[in-house]
């Protein structure tokens, strides 16, 4: 991570026409001589697309501990013993806490509630200490805490509660005294010092049963009970997001259909499941996570919809279609099953919307909140990969939910891809139905971002809209932050068909991640906004509601042919290459390996275990990813490529790279990938990967293949055992320098938005079209080395205030290297 003073400066061009006041010091750029010259060309006579209110929004699921030991601001991990080896293999009921003396969880009839199942038997002069999440419970010097607890004690009981790190006590101890069957005890700390490490820690003097044992902080966002972390909820409302898209996700469309109940034999691995998740938290299910922990659905749908409430955003749930995605891969054929969802989904609808006489609403009117919650959108399924199958479910709930509320939005959405076989088909069904919106996901390189500003152009402005639910360019990076900022314009100026975006994932608490990258990190003491994070809250703090036309000069095209040395990979597979032949265009030949020898003309990464075995080339290790070794030269271009491939076992088939420049920057045939359902041509650009093309298809085990590439200029030519598989092009030019012009009819601002994605300044000529403008106008700069990373102690990426002078219909202005930059320009 570079330090402040190694990251590299920046400066805010000045010209003849335009002066800059600042807000804060710009300093000097470290290269001034590079700039490349541009040109926006502004029509405020044309009227382009509306912009919705809620055009950007945030997009919640449980993944990285978002929930429980993140938003969730329970401070006490697994507060009622449900933790289960369903939900993580390492895991007891006892996981985060430590016993003293003796205790037992069981699951029994003396349970608290049927959902309920397990709770502690806590013995006499016997105690139990809570671990919390990352180092402990955070506490901080003079601020209050809730502690409450669930206690039978048929002898009658007194409860020591305690709160203390290594160094000693952090609050005066409370005695609780319990006596007779179940019932709610209740007591308040406050904290003599702050601590991360802290412990909470229940004693008894006699024999006790506990369950839900729970510590809050008193000061939650908006003060609400059973409230969220206050930190991370401002930083999310700070954002202004237009829609909050919960509860996932793979959480949606995976596992098991079924309830919490005896008839299923109180299933712990289940689809998200509203019911599941409201009414007295004592008495939600719980449920395995798909991401490998435990949901307690303390945070349940209740409190989404009174968040997305209190952030004054509109609440978008998502159900499951009965068809399970993110790998599984399996449809449900259970006609009443699929009623009780559709049942369940208008029970939703009631949830939200009903009068609190009506049997959902009185619920939703018992938690606190009598008026309706107003919900207009709502999506059933999740990137679910059988798109035939998720249609015909989906165009049932659709049914039914028209049927009684016809005003609602019914969101479908298009697989996990892009591109590809799924996704053409999703969208021609959802064509076909006349869906009214469609949620796009995708995670690609920087690269692809940069060249794929004009991915909606094209799109039929008759057809269903688009939902753009989730989107990221593999990275937390400044460069990351800029490739998805110049994608945002194209966003932007296809309003009239994206009409919902969010970036994602949201959360990520850092000692439990399972996927990167994410928009807000933190940890139990703080939390840090990402540079990513930084690009969003800067366009969607200034969205405006209209489009104003514009165009803008490109950089000059210096894309020349596909170079590079090539390469033999696997992933999670054991293979064998052989006859490997490279032959130039002219037919000379480059590289030949049968492998009669040793493998000296082959460089490896160091991951996997190659040898010689029979005359082949052989990667055995079926746990290790990305083994790729490369033999030949960078430059090479124009050739073609002869490889026999056998996978000797393993989840997936063969990698085999062309156009090789260094370990991240190469192309690959990607045959067999995503546990043998599918191939690919991938693209990796400075580490970050993006998919070219796609077909469904599987590699068999034992059987060998003859792989043939053809690279010539900017075209590939692919071959499976003779027979052309596909070709591509890739003269896309991954254009650093976008921007948008949007007008914000309340105050009547020209918002110029221009990204510059590159290591030179852009020396700018603007033409306003005419526009009478005042003569200043307000400056916001994001601008850093293009690796940096904001941290928890270090955040290179931060928003620069200033005031441009001299402005007018025409002006010049120079926007800083690696740079996000918005002029808002009053008009006269």
């Amino acid at each position: 991570m570079p330090s402040t003073a190694a990251r590299t400066r920046w400066r805010v061009g000045l010209t003849a026409t335009a002066l800059l006041t600042a807000a804060a010091l710009v300093p000097a750029p470290a290269h001034a001589e590079d700039v490349t010259d541009y040109a926006i060309t502004v029509d405020p006579s044309a009227r382009g697309a509306a912009i919705d209110d809620t055009m950007y929004g945030v997009f919640f699921e449980d993944i990285n501990r978002a929930a429980d030991g993140g938003l969730y601001a329970e401070l006490v991990q697994n507060r009622s013993f449900e933790y289960s080896t369903a939900d993580n293999g390492s895991y007891t009921p006892l996981t985060s806490w430590a016993v003293g003396g003796t205790a037992e969880v069981l699951n029994d009839s003396g349970r608290l509630n049927e959902r309920n199942r397990n709770y502690l038997s806590l013995g006499a002069g016997s105690s139990v200490t809570n671990a919390g999440y990352n180092t402990g419970i955070r506490v901080d010097e003079g601020k209050r805490y809730d502690f409450s607890v669930w206690a039978r004690a048929a002898s009658g009981t007194t409860l020591t509660v305690s709160l203390k790190d290594s160094a000693g006590t952090l609050a005066a101890a409370r005695q609780v005294a319990v006596k007779g069957g179940w019932a709610k005890y209740k007591a308040t700390f406050t904290a003599t010092r702050t601590s991360n490490r802290g412990r909470l820690a229940v004693a008894s003097t006699n024999a006790a049963s506990l369950d839900e044992v729970s510590l809050f902080p008193r000061e939650t966002y908006k003060n609400q009970p059973n409230g969220l972390r206050k930190d991370l909820a401002e930083k999310i409302a700070a954002l202004k997001p237009g829609f909050v898209r919960f509860p996932g996700g793979c959480l949606v469309n995976t596992g098991s259909m079924e309830d919490y109940s005896e008839a299923s034999n109180w299933q712990r691995k289940r689809s998200y499941q509203w019911k599941d998740t409201v009414g007295p938290v004592e008495q939600r299910a719980t449920n395995a996570n798909f991401w490998g922990y435990n949901q307690s659905y303390g945070l349940g749908y209740y409190e989404y919809f009174r968040f997305s409430e209190d952030i004054g955003a509109m609440p978008l749930p998502v159900v499951p279609a009965l068809v399970t995605g993110c790998g599984q891969n399996k449809a449900t054929d259970d006609e009443a099953l699929l009623q009780r969802h559709i049942q369940d989904t208008l029970d939703l609808i009631e949830f939200a919307n009903g009068p609190a006489t009506s049997k959902w609403g009185k619920v939703r009117a018992q938690m606190g909140h009598p008026k309706p919650f107003h919900l207009t959108h709502l999506g059933v399924g999740n990137e679910e990969n059988l798109p035939q199958e998720f249609f015909a479910r989906f165009e049932r709930f659709r049914t039914a939910i028209k049927a009684k509320y016809p005003d609602i939005t019914v969101i479908s959405n298009s697989g996990p891809d892009d591109a590809g076989t799924t996704f053409d088909t999703a969208w021609q069904l959802n064509r076909e139905g006349k869906v009214d919106m469609v949620d796009e996901h995708y995670y690609n390189s920087p690269n692809w971002f940069l060249q794929n500003n004009d991915r909606y152009d094209s799109y039929d402005r008759k057809g269903p809209k688009v939902f753009l639910g989730e989107y990221a360019s593999q990275g937390n990076a400044w460069k990351n932050g800029l490739a998805e900022a110049a994608f945002m314009t194209g966003l932007e100026r296809n309003a009239d068909v994206v009409k919902l975006a969010s970036y994602a994932p949201l959360l990520a608490n850092e000692d439990y991640v399972q996927w990167r990258p994410d928009m807000i990190w933190f940890n139990n003491r703080a939390s840090w906004n990402s540079a990513n994070y930084e690009v969003q809250k800067l366009f969607m703090t200034n969205v405006g509601d209209r489009v104003v036309p514009s165009k803008a000069t490109t950089t000059p095209n210096v894309s020349g042919p596909i170079t590079g040395a090539v390469g033999l990979s696997t992933w999670a597979t054991s293979a064998a290459y052989d006859d490997v032949k490279v032959t130039s265009a002219d037919g000379s030949t480059l590289l030949s390996d049968d492998f009669s020898g040793d493998a000296s003309k082959w460089t490896g990464s160091g991951r996997g275990s190659w040898s010689i075995q029979d005359g082949a080339y052989v990667q055995t290790d079926t746990a290790a990813e990305n083994t790729m070794v490369t033999a030949g030269d960078p430059a090479w271009k124009d050739y073609d490529l002869h490889v026999k491939a056998t996978k000797k076992s393993g989840k997936e088939g063969f990698l085999v790279a062309f156009g090789v420049k260094d370990t991240g920057n190469y192309y690959w045939w990607n045959l067999g990938g995503w546990n043998n359902t599918q191939s690919a041509i991938e693209q990796a650009v400075d580490g970050g990967k993006g998919t070219l093309m796609t077909k469904p298809g599987s590699i068999e085990t034992g059987r060998a293949y003859d792989i043939d590439i053809k690279v010539r200029g900017r075209q590939v030519t692919l071959f499976l055992d003779g027979k052309e598989w596909g070709s591509f092009k890739d003269d896309k030019p991954a254009e650093p320098f976008r921007q948008v012009v949007t007008k914000d009819a309340k105050t009547g601002d020209l918002i110029v938005k221009v990204v510059n994605a590159q290591s030179a300044e852009a020396r700018t000529a603007v033409d306003l079209g005419g526009a009478k403008v005042a003569s200043t106008a307000r400056v916001t700069t994001l601008a850093a080395d293009e690796d940096a990373v904001n941290t928890e102690t270090d955040t290179p990426v931060t928003p620069v205030t200033s005031t441009l002078r001299g402005v007018a219909t025409k002006f010049t202005y120079t926007f800083p290297a690696n740079s996000v930059t918005f002029l808002r320009i009053k008009q006269r």
